[in-house]
């Protein structure tokens, strides 16, 4: 069950992180019938004046109080961890910085790397607590060498190895996923057979500190600024916008175009000169990227030359050769081109099932021609900015 089998268990206590939805109710009730000390905690992220309808979202006021019930149902204690200021710091910030420069973040990643398999498996250490269990759908797996590995979950459906890259390595061996060999709909039913009130609940699709559209809560956090929409090829202006910040790679929907029958996608966008630029499907097809920030889950020395790639959490991997990896960051030439590669993403390595670690994308590699020098002026009637 991605827990260690050997020994007895009963002095090995576990932080269980809970967010008041079923898999880490489910995780609780695993820990709690093998036997450890398991204690139950939830991470305060959102503020005080947060927005009621954000309160049905993961690790909301009202997750809160299901998971207070559900760890009295397992018979555990409950703990409400106040980690606002580190969120706002490591999560809230940063996304929204990342979009004002014309990227496309994850914030989960983030929130894994930064304050759960970091700040908290610091507090687990200071409560006496030996691992930290999440109910990630990811294996853990130990090698030949006896070293922990993080491998993908057993449900491709629900796989959440992209997410974990940027976990401490050295935090490895202290992080337990109990669910990472089963498959959602087991995981339900061992809810309902334990009576669990979160059984039934649905999964939450948002991010758990913006209600509704990303694209207005961004615009109430960023201010707008009226640009234009120019073609690749040629720097024909073809729309206008608001802002950088309300694209991504890839995008075709919503561009508001003049000439609205033909297909174009964002195929890069530029905040300094505020301007998006769109083209054909092809135009966004890239051979390779370069990442930054990188963090690895393995000696370097021991990162295969081939690999697999995954750079969106709903895209499959894909086959991809390294060109350069050191401390800082990576370069990658995919083995067939990809759309959409988008700087902010992750690019997430792997070997087979194993997780190898990742990074940031910081550009893609293009075989387009560089950007027009001079574009036509604006059709009559679009403001000059």
């Amino acid at each position: 069950m991605g827990t260690p089998e050997a020994g007895d268990k009963s002095g090995v206590r576990v932080l269980c992180a809970m967010s008041g939805g079923v898999d880490s109710s489910v995780t609780a009730a695993l820990l709690k019938d093998a036997g450890y000390g398991v204690i139950g905690a939830m991470m305060r992220f959102w503020p005080d004046d947060k927005r009621t309808d954000t309160f049905d979202s993961c690790c909301s006021p009202d997750a809160a109080y299901e998971a207070r019930r559900v760890a009295e149902q397992v018979g555990v204690p409950f703990y409400l961890l106040d980690y606002r200021e580190q969120f706002q710091r490591h999560i809230v910030g940063p996304f929204l910085d990342e979009y004002a420069r014309g990227r496309t973040p994850n914030p989960c990643v983030n929130c894994n790397t930064k304050v759960k398999f970091d700040e908290l498996v610091r507090k687990a250490r200071m409560l006496g607590c030996q691992y930290v269990a999440t109910g990630h759908y990811v294996k853990r797996v130990e090698s030949a060498r006896g070293e922990v590995e993080f491998h993908r979950g057993d449900d491709p459906r629900k796989d959440q190895t992209y997410f974990l890259w940027g976990t401490p390595r050295d935090a490895l061996p202290f992080i337990l996923f109990p669910v990472g060999e089963l498959e959602k709909p087991r995981v339900r039913e061992i809810a309902a057979e334990r009576g669990l009130l979160t059984a039934s609940k649905p999964e939450s699709q948002n991010i758990c500190f913006v209600p509704g559209r990303v694209q207005d809560y961004v615009a109430e956090q960023l201010p707008q600024a009226q640009g234009f929409i120019r073609e690749i090829k040629t720097g024909e202006v073809v729309g206008e916008h608001l802002g950088t910040q309300f694209y991504t790679l890839g995008q075709k929907k919503g561009l508001g175009l003049y000439q609205s029958h033909r297909v174009r996608h964002v195929v890069h966008l530029d905040p300094v000169t505020n301007t998006v630029w769109v083209g054909d499907y092809e135009d966004c097809l890239w051979t390779g990227l370069r990442a930054e920030g990188a963090n690895y889950l393995l000696d370097l020395a021991e990162l295969p030359r081939e690999l697999e790639v995954q750079v969106r959490y709903r895209t499959r991997s894909v086959r991809a050769t390294v060109l350069h990896a050191d401390q800082h960051g990576f370069e990658l030439r995919f083995e067939d081109p990809q759309f959409a590669v988008a700087p902010g993403q992750s690019a997430v390595l792997y070997a087979g099932p194993r997780l190898l670690g990742g990074g940031l994308i910081a550009d893609h590699v293009r075989e387009l021609p560089a950007l027009p020098a001079a574009a036509p002026r604006p059709r009559s009637g679009v403001p000059a900015l």
